[in-house]
C-alpha cells in the first residue's frame, strides 16, 4: 500500500490507518485474542498506523498483536490530561504497556478550544521535552473544533494534527457552535502550508455515515493534504474493504450491510444537553442515571436523527 510522509517528519504512514478504539471496551469490547487478531491482520494486510490512546485502554491488543512479528506500524498515542506530570506518566505507561521504547506520535487528546490548549500547557511541555529526550517523535494535537485547527497551524513546536472531517460535517465545532467541513478543509490546507503532518478521524461520522460508504471516503481522501484516514475496524471483512478501495478495486455500487448496526452513546463524550432526545421521532432515547442520554434500542428505528444534532459527536453507531 502506498505510505505517504506525514509533514515535516520522517514518518511513512499508509492512506488508511486502524483507529483501534473501535475493539476496545467502550464499543465491540472484544476479547484480547480477537481484537489482537483483528489488528495482526490489519498489518498483514498491509496498513501500518495505528491510533490509540490513554482513555481507550487497548495498548494490550497491539502489544500482542505485534508479539513473535516483525512488524514495526506508527503508532499514534493520546492523553486527555492537562499537567506536565500527568503526560509524562502517560507517555511511559504507554511505552511499557505497548513494550514500545519509542512512541512514534504523541499528542494533546480531543483538544476543544484555545483556552483548553492554554489549561494543558504543562502537558505540552512535557510532550515538547519527550520529543527532545527521544521518547516520542512527533508531537500534536488532535481536535473536533476548526479554532482549534487554524490555531495549530501557529504553533511552531507542532508536528501533527489530527482533526476530525466527513462530508456529512457530523461532529464538528467551532467555537461554542456547530463548523462545517469546509471550515475544517481550510484549516487542514493553512496546516499543510506550514508543513504539519495531518491524518484525520471521523470520516463516517462515528459509523453514522457508514451506509454512504463510498462517498464518505472519496471525499476525505481527495482533500488536499490529508496524508492518512484513521477507521475503526472490527472485522476482517471491514479491512479487506477499505483495502479494495485504496487499490481501487472495489465496485462501485459497494453498500456495506448495517442492518445489525446500532446506534450509541459514549457517556464519556455526552454532555447531557438533550438535543438528540428532542430529534428522536420514536422517543428512543432518555437521560439514564449517570445524567447522560441512552438509548433503548427495543424501540430505536436507527435512522440517524439524532447523530447530526449532537454538539460532541458523542452518538455512535457499531
Amino acid at each position: 500500500m502506498q505510505k505517504n510522509v506525514l509533514g515535516k517528519t520522517d514518518l511513512k504512514v499508509t492512506q488508511v490507518g486502524f483507529g483501534v478504539l473501535t475493539i476496545g471496551k467502550t464499543q465491540l469490547n472484544m476479547s484480547l485474542e480477537e481484537g489482537s487478531a483483528v489488528l495482526k491482520y490489519a498489518l498483514e494486510c498491509g496498513i501500518n498506523f495505528l491510533d490509540t490512546a490513554q482513555y481507550y485502554d487497548t495498548y494490550h491488543y497491539i502489544k500482542r498483536a505485534l508479539k513473535g512479528t516483525n512488524y514495526n506500524p506508527v503508532i499514534t498515542s493520546k492523553c486527555l490530561d492537562p499537567s506536565y506530570n500527568q503526560m509524562k506518566y502517560a507517555v511511559e505507561q504507554a511505552r511499557k504497556e505497548m513494550d514500545r521504547d519509542v512512541i512514534d506520535i504523541f499528542l494533546l487528546h480531543e483538544v476543544r478550544s484555545i483556552s483548553d490548549w492554554e489549561n494543558r500547557i504543562g502537558a505540552w511541555e512535557y510532550l515538547q521535552e519527550a520529543k527532545t529526550k527521544g521518547l516520542v517523535k512527533a508531537i500534536g494535537v488532535s481536535t473536533h473544533h476548526v479554532d482549534v485547527a487554524e490555531h495549530a497551524a501557529q504553533i511552531s513546536e507542532l508536528d501533527v494534527l489530527f482533526p476530525l472531517i466527513n462530508f456529512r460535517s457530523l461532529g464538528i465545532r467551532k467555537g461554542n457552535g456547530p463548523g462545517t467541513k469546509e471550515e475544517m478543509a481550510v484549516a487542514i490546507k493553512k496546516n499543510t502550508e506550514h508543513d504539519k503532518g495531518i491524518f484525520t478521524m471521523k470520516v463516517f461520522g462515528g459509523g453514522n455515515l457508514t451506509g454512504h460508504y463510498l462517498e464518505a471516503l472519496d471525499y476525505v481522501h481527495t482533500l488536499p493534504g490529508v496524508s492518512s484516514m484513521m477507521i475503526g475496524f472490527g472485522h476482517k471483512q471491514e479491512i479487506d474493504r477499505i483495502i479494495e478501495y485504496i487499490e481501487g478495486s472495489l465496485d462501485q455500487n459497494y453498500i456495506p450491510d448495517i442492518t445489525k448496526k446500532k446506534i450509541h452513546i459514549d457517556e464519556g463524550d455526552c454532555e447531557g444537553c438533550g438535543a438528540c432526545i428532542e430529534k428522536c421521532p420514536n422517543h428512543a432515547i432518555t437521560f439514564n442515571d449517570n445524567g447522560s442520554a441512552g438509548v433503548n434500542h427495543s424501540v430505536c428505528l436507527t435512522c440517524g436523527y439524532c447523530a447530526p444534532v449532537c454538539p460532541v459527536r458523542a452518538i455512535i453507531m457499531f
